[in-house]
């Protein structure tokens, strides 16, 4: 069998190496071509994988002055060479124990016994393997760095980008990022060709990568985290070091152990402890903030059992050069709501060790910190959720300023933009275009980005050149990319359009009667309680359904009257015929129009190209809105039903996306769904009429999340009242047609209350005023459409640039 070891001359003098894992072997030998040593070798690279081999005690001092304060480091040392360097590398941080092999143990212990970091002075081969693996159990359990970032609420910080607060924020900011982007079979294979590489010649590594290929799943990601193997090595090394790509590249699997964390979730509070090994610096800084937030960035391991964690810190009669650390908290599950904690005992590779595991990203308050008698600083801390008044504030400030519906790598690139990570951006955006089909829209955006990455860096040339590109796709792809940007039904092509759309976004509150507002009736110029609109922007048309008068109209820009294209026929179920269409879109890949027949009971899809007849699709359904998403999948919602379901190209029955478990309150069930909106992530928003809320069901969800009313009906700015049309803009804030309050509300994303976008002035006819509002809509400019139903007309309100 072939054996692992470096070649000879395989001496390094930099430290610009990629390697996975936190704990790195060096060994330093004048004589390095000994059999017994390169099998020894094969021994340690089972425990550490990275061995680095020097002959020259210069250079490897070197190279270990140069490494990371955030690395491990365990020295093996000739007797000799030993005497030269121990001194001088000693008191660095990295290192954390060093071992003297030799041939005269009794001179070399007389000036070993100086040194704290010293573990052994050992004759033997064997030995040494056995002592590292002894103390390796010990030292991965306290040595490994804490990734820790510190928010404080001292004077108005809070909304800084840069220092401790903005990198606690954008580190919140990243993993939940992370947490919703899809994650494809190409990055699992780079992923896998990462750890191929790295562990080539470790064949226990090796056999455990190919057993990882062959038999993982979802539900067994905690054993393979509590697995003494590559991934947990190589994904507890690329959080704590905050490796942007390999935590980019884990994310799949960080999921899964997020929803296991999820269903596992601890039903009571727990006081859990941890012992960890600090610098005096590491301390002060925590010391400095008590009362403050702390995040932790990484998969953060506790015990249930006190002695269980004091066990790990070793004797404490001997001398060390670091602080022992311990630390005491108390988790109460009333305070979760993103950050999952949970006693993975039965999931565990080792059940026996009462481990109880906290989500990457959780928040603890620091209480106090103390030394008790026997000299371990005791830190106590309570976990919190980013609903603490001061937290929330940063976080939503920051997630409007830089957070999308749609979580894809634009999104990331521009995350890692804001952090300062410009080169880290810039391969996320290429690596979007890479993967993007032709046509695609969002190439206009990325070419954007693009251009001012490379000009905030100062590369002027490389600028010119995105712009140069930018230029010949929008010319290339206009057609293209008009038709698919312009779509401004509440759909998820939306989102592309409302990106300029912020918090501070406001509109002129007198709205203009661009349809209607010429009392109820059936002339060309008049509307009878319209229900649905549809902003056609390629055409400056807006298309209406007529509820009363039982036709769909299409009304151009600027003109005195519409256009009867769908019904108009009176009132009944022949082909020709509508009876109280409720909503209306246009499928611009056939010309063709797709209506809610209500009280007929069907979906009908009707040409534009001159037909007189529709054609049913969708037959016995009590439907009441729809919508379509970027594949082309037809969502409709089903009052009788209380559900909403979606229906694939060619499918029969549809499929439950949100409720279907019968009418009621609870958050798996609905009550009267009427208007709904798909995002880019293809959550779902249901106007929920009767429980007078809004609610979100992202993509197979089985229950909705509350994000808009939800407190009973009335008119304060906590609550709904027959909530009607809903759309959200790129920063997931929430539109929605207040329809028993006659006023249009904005509820910024995660926010309790609502605020008043136009209408503020009660029930009426004026232009300030609304009654019954129903169906919302923006075009491509950001003016709001609002179907005003009881004044029997269409209001725009233009955005106010001022």
């Amino acid at each position: 069998m072939a054996t692992a070891v470096l070649s000879n001359d395989d001496f390094h003098t930099n430290t610009d190496d990629k390697r996975l894992e936190i704990f790195s072997l060096i060994w330093l030998d004048a004589i390095v071509n000994v059999k017994d040593t390169r099998d020894t070798e094969v021994k340690l690279r089972s425990i550490i994988n990275h061995i680095k081999k020097f002959q020259d005690i210069k250079q490897c001092q070197r190279y270990i002055e140069q490494t990371s304060q955030k690395d491990r480091l365990v020295i093996i040392v000739s007797g000799q060479l030993g005497q030269e360097i121990v001194p001088h590398i000693h008191q660095l941080r990295q290192v954390i124990s060093i071992y003297v092999y030799c041939m005269d143990k009794k001179s070399n212990e007389q000036w070993a016994y100086k040194f704290a970091k010293i573990k052994s002075v050992v004759v033997d081969l064997n030995e040494l393997v056995s002592q590292i693996t002894t103390d390796h159990k010990i030292q991965k359990k306290v040595e490994e760095p804490l990734s820790i970032n510190i928010f404080t609420t001292n004077g108005g910080a809070g909304k800084s980008t840069i220092g401790v607060n903005g990198q606690f924020v954008f580190s919140q900011i990243l993993i939940d990022c992370l947490l919703r982007l899809k994650s494809n079979q190409i990055d699992k294979n780079e992923l896998i060709n990462y750890c191929q590489n790295e562990y080539e010649g470790n064949y226990t590594e090796l056999n455990n990568l190919h057993e990882f290929e062959k038999d993982y799943s979802p539900d067994k990601v905690l054993w393979w985290y509590t697995k003494e193997t590559f991934f947990y090595k190589t994904l507890n090394a690329a959080l704590r070091t905050q490796n942007i790509h390999m935590i980019f590249l884990f994310r799949a699997f960080i999921h899964d152990i997020h929803q296991q964390l999820q269903k596992s979730q601890s039903k009571r509070p727990l006081q859990v402890y941890r012992s960890q090994l600090m610098s005096i610096d590491e301390l002060d800084d925590l010391k400095n903030n008590i009362g403050q937030f702390i995040s932790i960035n990484s998969m953060f391991s506790t015990s249930k059992e006190r002695t269980t964690a004091l066990f790990y810190l070793g004797d404490i009669t001997t001398q060390i050069d670091s602080e022992r650390v311990l630390f005491e908290i108390d988790a109460d599950p009333k305070m979760v709501t993103t950050k999952p904690f949970a006693d993975i005992s039965e999931h565990s590779h080792f059940p026996e060790d009462s481990e109880v595991l906290f989500m990457i990203g959780s928040i603890f308050r620091l209480n106090n910190i103390y030394r008790n008698d026997d000299q371990i600083w005791i830190i106590k801390m309570t976990l919190c959720n980013d609903d603490e008044h001061d937290l929330k504030q940063v976080l939503m400030y920051m997630k409007q300023q830089i957070d999308s519906d749609e979580t894809n790598l634009r999104t990331l690139g521009n995350i890692l933009w804001e952090m300062g990570k410009f080169d880290l951006a810039e391969e996320y955006f290429i690596r979007s275009l890479k993967q993007l089909p032709p046509n695609d829209p969002l190439y206009i955006s990325l070419y954007e980005d693009l251009g001012k990455l490379a000009s905030q860096r100062g590369d002027y040339d490389m600028s010119v050149k995105w712009c140069q590109k930018l230029l010949a796709c929008k010319e290339e792809n206009s057609l293209t990319i008009n038709v698919s940007t312009n779509k401004t039904n509440n759909s998820i092509a939306q989102s592309l359009i409302l990106n300029h759309i912020n918090i501070n976004t406001k509109w002129k509150q007198h709205g203009i009667t661009i349809a209607g507002g010429n009392g109820r009736g059936n002339q060309l110029n008049q509307l009878d309680h319209p229900r649905g609109i549809y902003v056609d922007d390629d055409h400056q048309t807006i298309y209406i359904a007529d509820c009363g008068n039982h036709r769909i109209v299409e009304w151009k820009h600027g003109a005195n009257h519409g256009q009867v294209v769908a019904g108009g026929n009176g009132k009944g179920n022949g082909s020709d015929q509508l009876d109280s269409p409720k909503d209306v879109i246009v499928v611009k890949k056939n010309d063709s129009l797709i209506i809610c027949d209500w009280r007929n009971r069907r979906v009908v899809q009707w040409s534009r190209q001159n037909s007189i007849n529709g054609k049913t699709i969708i037959s016995d359904i009590d439907c009441r809105d729809l919508t379509m998403d970027n594949n082309g999948n037809l969502y409709i919602s089903d009052t009788e039903n209380n559900e909403v379901r979606r229906w694939k190209q060619g499918e029969t029955e549809g499929t439950i996306v949100a409720g279907g478990n019968g009418q009621g309150n609870h958050l798996n069930q609905l009550n009267w769904p009427t208007c709904i909106f798909i995002d880019n992530d293809h959550s779902i928003y249901v106007s929920d009429r009767y429980n007078h809320c809004v609610t979100k069901w992202i993509k197979d969800a089985k229950e909705g999340i509350v994000v808009a009313g939800g407190k009973g009906y009335g008119n304060s700015l906590t609550q709904l009242y027959y909530p009607q049309g809903v759309i959200v803009d790129h920063f997931g804030n929430i539109y929605v047609a207040d329809w028993g309050n006659h006023r249009i509300m904005r509820w910024c994303r995660g926010s309790c209350e609502g605020s008043i976008v136009v209408g503020r002035n009660g029930k009426g006819e004026q232009a300030n005023q609304f009654n019954t509002p129903t169906g919302l809509s923006f075009d491509v400019q950001s003016n709001l459409y609002v179907v005003d139903q009881g004044n029997h007309r269409i209001q725009k309100f233009e955005i106010d640039l001022n």
